[in-house]
């Protein structure tokens, strides 16, 4: 009985030894796009308060992009060497950005957070920092 048993024990050890499971993990990279917004590309809205200005991003933006992967944005008021993510509050400007599908756009607004008036249009370029953060779909 005991050979048996360790007979039975072994054949088992064998089966399940030989039985591997591989975990294939695809390197999806990111994809970082930095830009530039000059003073003059900055347009004032009809309603009175925001700013806006419009990047092209046609050659990183498709179906599955805009549906499945991340998108974040970050800017560097003054292009100082200090990147601040949107949506953001500073001075009572406030900065956040639309992606739109159809014209494959990203349009970064600039308004007072109070509402009360246009902000003023920065005197200094703005650097977009665009990061396209893929997705294992």
């Amino acid at each position: 009985m005991k050979k048996l048993t360790i007979l039975m024990f072994c054949i088992a050890t064998l089966g399940l030894a030989s039985c591997k499971k591989d975990t294939i993990v695809q390197d999806i990279p990111n994809r970082t796009i930095i830009t530039y917004i000059n003073p003059s590309n900055w347009t004032a809205d009809s309603d009175g308060i925001t700013l806006y200005s419009i990047i092209n991003i046609a050659d990183v933006l498709d179906e599955a992009t805009f549906e499945q992967d991340g998108i974040l944005v970050y800017i560097s008021r003054g292009d100082n060497n200090t990147y601040e993510q949107i949506p953001n509050v500073y001075n009572l400007d406030s900065y956040s950005y639309l992606v739109d599908k159809q014209s494959k756009t990203l349009e970064i607004d600039l308004q007072r957070s109070d509402r009360s008036s246009y902000p003023l249009t920065p005197t200094t370029r703005t650097r977009v920092k665009i990061v396209l953060v893929r997705s294992q779909q």
